[in-house]
């Protein structure tokens, strides 16, 4: 296992973190099999686990904090806020009324006094930043979390958040967490740049692009990925996005086959041969799928198959772009582009 620094803070993270999404009911993940995924990443090196409050509604908390139960301080401890909590409509955001309430539930769950790095799960557009960030350094100055960072933030939203905490003499954000694959590599044009400019540690997520670069997803084949059955219209060959997918993993199969590599290999190490990436989050269900992911710890990849990559996928490109999280609302909502 590789290690590097995220971001300024001096902290040593593993290059492969372990993303626990699927832990309970979304990847359908009991508490043994959580545990023994836990057990057997950290054996590998793997030092930062990263979860959310909203994954199962708090479910892969209480897993995750029953799993790591006696070692919390051998693990870099992430989990994030923002997304709705329940029909309430306060129980959402990054208010400061939230944001609190929502970190002491967060503690609770995991069982712990404390988080490393807690994070913003998405740019909330109602929620100034300076009512953000002061609210999280308060957290921070309380002793309840070390650091903060964002996820999926539009560059420019983690400009004004930089900006913000500078002039309200506020802490800022740490760390990214944007999705990022040799299948959506928007991010080289906006938010990498932006993000090494900060000196940000990144973390990103979705490295084998919801399975399709797990080799669950082939020519030929009938899908094995659990996501498509969860979201059937990212896998959907009549859509053309998917069909330019299922082409590009195809020439990647035979790239990764020339370099004597898995596809996760590729995948993972196309990933954390950035220069601005600190760690890919892997999230597996199953402790098959985490031993296939592990294997990709240590890959380096060659100049030339990274040139080869670039062939299939450009820089900068989102094959997919239907699918970001970080589009301005005013690309969304039409009204929001018209002059009243």
């Amino acid at each position: 296992m590789q290690y590097r620094t995220l971001g300024r803070t001096g902290v040593q993270v593993s290059t492969l973190a372990l993303g626990a999404m699927n832990f309970g009911a979304i990847g359908n993940t009991g508490q043994d099999e959580a545990t023994a995924i836990v057990d057997a990443a950290l054996e590998a090196g793997i030092n930062l686990i990263d979860t959310a409050d909203m994954y199962g509604q708090g479910e892969s908390e209480v897993m995750v904090g029953k799993a790591i139960a006696g070692r919390r301080d051998d693990i870099v401890l992430a989990t994030k806020a923002t997304m709705p909590m329940g029909d309430e409509r306060n129980h959402r955001g990054n208010s400061r009324r939230w944001l609190v309430t929502a970190l002491d539930d967060s503690l609770r769950r995991l069982g712990v006094d404390h988080v490393d790095l807690y994070q913003l799960h998405r740019w909330d557009p109602t929620t100034s930043d300076e009512e953000a960030l002061s609210a999280l350094t308060d957290l921070q100055r309380a002793g309840k979390i070390r650091y903060f960072g964002s996820s999926t933030f539009p560059a420019y939203r983690i400009v004004q958040a930089q900006w913000a905490a500078r002039e309200h003499h506020l802490g800022r954000y740490v760390t990214e967490q944007p999705s990022y694959s040799i299948l959506q590599r928007g991010i080289e044009a906006h938010v990498l740049p932006v993000t090494e400019e900060y000196g940000m540690g990144v973390l990103a997520w979705s490295p084998l692009a919801s399975g399709w670069l797990s080799g669950a997803v082939r020519a030929g084949r009938e899908i094995s990925t659990s996501r498509a059955k969860v979201l059937p219209q990212r896998f959907d060959l009549d859509i053309p996005a998917n069909r330019a997918r299922l082409d590009a993993v195809e020439q990647l199969a035979k790239i990764a086959e020339r370099a004597g590599l898995t596809l996760i290999q590729l995948a993972l190490g196309f990933v954390t041969a950035h220069p601005g990436v600190t760690s890919a989050l892997i999230g597996p269900r199953t402790l098959d799928h985490l031993r296939s992911q592990l294997s990709a710890a240590d890959t380096v990849l060659s100049a030339d198959v990274l040139d080869e990559i670039d062939t299939v996928v450009a820089p900068g490109v989102d094959l997919a772009p239907d699918e970001k999280f970080d589009t301005p609302p005013s690309l969304l909502d039409p009204s929001l582009r018209r002059r009243r």
